[in-house]
């Protein structure tokens, strides 16, 4: 009787190890997988991210957007012409030079608007490479090894009684529920960045028409920053990603294993918030508002 009910009871010890074991696994597993999106993703271009967006929004751009942005650069070019003219007495000192000079510029102001898709997009390559370097420098590879760690975790269940095992594997059921869930808004993180980005370009003929002129060139000149913003945000979600990875390798499991698991999810709840605030973070670097 009495080796059956140890028998029993060793049945249960490893069910409940093997339960508290895949709960860990699914939460290490999904983290992992949304890390190593992000680190993928933050690299890549509109085009490379989404052809088949980037051709709508080029079609939108193209034959919604550049007419518009044609009415604003004449406006802005007559503007230009007007206030050169009352500058110069009312063209009692307009010279030749002053001509030349309106000409040079409204050829510029023209070339920005008719190649603003492809300009705008060169950001973008810019921070595309700027990423695949980081990456090389922060980790040859970010994805994320917890064998350390689950091997510490495996070990440490070995001496727990039933009742702190059943616990655990409660606590380690919850923890992979709230893991998903923070890897679903990982994952939305990245999505709207890339969302935002499409928005960006979209438009962009309009605020390129602006920039040829003093007064209206704030638009334009806001609109690059917001752009570079949104590139460099590429950098900081890469090497947030790394140091999460850090963390989670040089993770140290004490003796209370319950703490432990804590600390785990408190890192990718930490990796979520940074993520969200990458955006602002760079628009801030850039001046961008």
């Amino acid at each position: 009787m009495e080796k059956l009910l140890e028998t029993i009871i060793e049945y249960i010890r490893d069910f409940l190890m093997g339960v508290c074991i895949d709960n860990l696994n699914s939460m290490f597993d999904y983290v992992n997988e949304r890390a190593g999106q992000i680190a993928i993703s933050a690299g890549q271009t509109p085009g490379s991210f989404n052809s088949g967006i980037l051709d709508l929004i080029r079609n939108l751009s193209e034959n919604v957007m550049v007419p518009i942005a044609g009415l604003i650069l004449t406006y802005v070019l007559v503007y230009e012409l007007i206030n050169m003219v009352v500058e110069k007495n009312h063209g009692n000192e307009f010279s030749t030079g002053d001509f030349f000079k309106y000409f040079f510029k409204m050829v510029i102001a023209v070339e920005l608007v008719s190649h603003t898709l492809d300009i705008t997009l060169a950001f973008f390559d810019v921070g595309q490479h700027i990423v695949n370097e980081a990456s090389k420098v922060i980790s040859a590879d970010t994805a994320i090894d917890a064998s350390a760690t689950m091997n510490a975790l495996v070990n440490g269940m070995q001496d727990m009684e039933l009742s702190e095992l059943f616990l655990l594997a409660l606590e380690t059921l919850v923890m992979s529920f709230f893991t998903k869930i923070l890897s679903v808004i990982i994952t939305t993180i990245m999505f709207g960045r890339m969302i935002e980005i499409y928005l960006y370009v979209s438009v962009s003929p309009v605020p390129f028409a602006t920039l040829t002129n003093r007064e209206w060139g704030t638009i334009g000149t806001n609109y690059i920053r917001g752009v570079l913003a949104l590139a460099f945000q590429g950098f900081f979600m890469t090497l947030c990603v790394g140091i999460y990875a850090v963390l989670i390798r040089n993770m140290t499991i004490s003796s209370d294993l319950h703490m432990s698991l804590f600390s785990i999810l408190a890192y990718t709840l930490v990796l979520a918030i940074s993520l969200y605030h990458t955006g602002s973070l760079s628009k801030s670097l850039f001046n961008a508002h």
